[in-house]
């Protein structure tokens, strides 16, 4: 049987008919086995971490790259072993001050080793880790804190000084573990004191527990590991039970996966750089894999815009993202093919076929173009890529193409959300087919229930659609002190309700079609899934971000469009329009009818219905960003406030068109 013949889900034997459902549906190798949690020699992260420690001992574990001067130097890794001395002597220290099973304990920074290290600390004691990111807000921190009652937290002196300055709205904090600057630890110290909370730095805390040592209870897989407040877009952050086996499930559904060559085999040789948000389960995740093999974990500077510099020192093997930086290099890469023209367009694009015609088959690489062609643009990666990750929103089509014949790496496409532990489906090794979601992990089974409300059903032709619901290993236990928000996700029988909208496609896979409260009506009656057009848009070159709107009371859409800086200004000139500056390029008429114009045209060739392109649009200079509070951290545009934000410029433009 051919790839192109494969069905790639089979329903659960003896799974029961029910009215208004499929049937849950695993990958077809594994449809006889059980959801797997966490491997069966590690029952916790903690015991993870020794299983790597014991693969790779002296080996590198954890990177950074010092800063001298602002200008980053070289890699400096700590062993596994290192790292086990700091994690069993800050555990020490931890017990010393009271902290036992349950107690909780924060975390806040950007990811750095140390955050690793504090995690790690605090399983020695069986301790709930609760991550906190600034751009929550501060009154979100201060409602996490709270309502956890966490009394130590583990931070970088930047965000220390925060929590120091909100000690009166958030009593329970009495001791503050600065992570980076020991330098800065004396003056933050002071300012503590004046606030009953002690400030002391790791390396101190560690010192002190290294002195008559004492151990705790170690966590078992149903140890709570974490509490993951969710972000949202409206209201306060939802605290997300997760179990230690919650987190090793993805680590135990691929040691099953990696022989039968449904996802990538890692090993202890990988390198990985450590980008994505650590309060995340995405990232998460995979460092739990990577801990599991023994691989080594190098960390960003802290900068986003210095990423790919770290990442050509780093030269990782294994690299995970999120659409927005995979499409920014797709735009990168073909503006410059274009740019050059020519024989070098020719070859590239020449090349690009030919493999595009070898993804049919299942292959990633060829023997002259990889060489000829695309090593430059591997470089841009490091080099030594080999495997891919792209999780947390959809990727179009194209750009997955792209990403597979570009880098010549095995590309996995994930989809989940902190409820199910980052991991609900992914798409299989040998699938180099797009426009899909994947299959099932092996750690959770999936179907869909109708959603007769918006016209989805288990029985609809040709093929069954309904929201996508999970249960399994990878499932989290609830959400902490809200049993009234658990009830509304979690059933009776154990089935995780996505709020996504899903379909099994002819060949068994998961494919997302819509949201379930993401969706609106025009005035005559056309559904609108915004993301599917706004990811039609992001693919043309003036696009850097976007955000599509329509009122039920309004026949069209407008959007929200942030131009890519690079080359708007370029395209500006080409098109006959002012040579300005940017932010003056969005404020001329002339140029926002040409951007439409542009939109409409490229969406019609894209394959977009007359409704579903935009009608008239508001150039914003502005990126949208999770410091500036349109998006979550995980790069997901906030749609509420966005309306908010732009509802002035959102009634301008109905007006405009309404007057036409």
């Amino acid at each position: 049987m051919g790839k192109k013949d494969i069905i790639w889900t089979v329903e659960v034997p003896g799974a029961p008919e029910i009215a208004g459902e499929t049937k849950p549906r695993r990958h077809y190798l594994h449809g006889d086995q059980e959801p797997f949690g966490a491997p069966r020699d590690t029952q916790s992260i903690h015991e993870c971490f020794l299983r790597g420690m014991k693969e790779s001992g002296d080996q590198p574990y954890l990177g950074h790259r010092p800063l001298n001067d602002g200008v980053a130097g070289a890699y400096v890794w700590q062993s596994y072993n290192e790292v086990y001395t700091r994690v069993k002597n800050l555990g020490s220290a931890f017990a010393k001050r009271g902290l036992k099973a349950d107690s909780m304990v924060g975390l806040f920074s950007i990811n750095r080793p140390e955050w690793v290290i504090a995690e790690q600390a605090s399983f020695t004691q069986s301790c709930i880790t609760v991550p906190l990111y600034d751009t929550l807000g501060n009154e979100a921190i201060e409602f996490i804190v709270n309502e956890t009652e966490t009394t130590t937290i583990a931070a970088t002196s930047d965000k220390a000084k925060v929590l120091i300055n909100m000690k009166e709205k958030i009593p329970s904090l009495k001791l503050i573990v600065v992570m980076d600057d020991e330098n800065a630890t004396e003056a933050l110290a002071s300012l503590g004191k004046d606030k009953d909370v002690e400030v002391i730095a790791i390396t101190a805390l560690e010192k002190e527990g290294a002195v008559e040592p004492v151990t705790g209870t170690l966590p078992n897989k149903d140890t709570i590991a974490t509490i993951c407040y969710t972000s949202g877009t409206t209201g306060q952050p939802k605290g997300v039970l997760l179990s230690h086996e919650n987190l090793m499930s993805l680590c135990g559904a691929t040691r099953v996966q990696g022989p039968t060559g449904d996802i990538i085999k890692y090993n202890n040789q990988d390198s990985y750089i450590s980008y994505l948000p650590l309060a995340h389960v995405f990232e998460r995740s995979i460092q739990v894999c990577l801990t599991y093999v023994g691989a080594r974990i190098g960390f960003y500077q802290g900068d986003t815009l210095k990423l790919l510099d770290d990442v050509g020192e780093l030269k990782p093997t294994i690299f995970a993202s999120v659409p927005r930086l995979f499409n920014r290099i797709y735009d990168k890469v073909l503006q410059g093919v274009k740019a050059k023209g020519g024989v070098a367009a020719m070859l590239f694009n020449k090349g690009y076929a030919a493999k595009k015609a070898n993804l049919a088959n299942g292959s990633v690489h060829h023997f002259l173009w990889d060489a000829l062609v695309f090593s430059k643009v591997r470089a841009r990666l490091g080099g030594r890529v080999r495997v891919m990750f792209c999780g947390a929103a959809p990727i179009s089509a194209d750009v997955m193409d792209f990403l597979r014949i570009c880098f010549s790496a095995s590309v996995h496409e994930g989809y989940g959300q902190t409820e199910t532990s980052a991991g609900a489906s992914v798409t299989d090794l040998r699938d180099t087919s797009t426009g899909h979601i994947g299959v099932p992990c092996c750690s959770g089974d999936i179907k869909l229930v109708d959603v007769p409300s918006m016209g989805y059903t288990s029985q609809d032709k040709p093929f069954p659609r309904g929201e996508i619901c999970v249960r399994g290993k990878n499932v989290f236990k609830g959400y902490y002190k809200n049993p009234e928000k658990t009830a509304e996700v979690l059933d009776a029988d154990g089935w995780c309700h996505s709020g996504d909208v899903g379909m099994w496609d002819a060949h068994g896979h998961l494919v997302i079609v819509d949201r379930v409260k993401n969706i609106f009506k025009l005035a005559q009656g056309e559904y609108i899934a915004p993301e599917k057009i706004e990811m039609v848009y992001q693919k043309h070159e003036l696009v850097g971000q976007s955000f599509v709107y329509g009122d039920s009371l309004q026949a069209s859409l407008v959007a929200i469009i942030v131009p890519d800086e690079d080359c708007f200004r370029k395209w500006a000139v080409q098109a006959g329009l002012p040579d300005k500056p940017t932010a003056e390029l969005c404020q001329d008429d002339a140029t926002r009818k040409a951007v439409i114009k542009a939109l409409v045209d490229f969406g019609r060739a894209d394959g977009l219905k007359g409704f579903e392109n935009v009608k008239d649009v508001y150039l914003e200079p502005t990126p949208f960003t999770p410091e500036n509070g349109m998006m979550t951290p995980t790069f997901k545009l906030k749609r509420h406030e966005a309306k908010i934000k732009y509802q002035k410029q959102i009634d301008e433009m109905y007006a405009r068109i309404g007057s036409v």
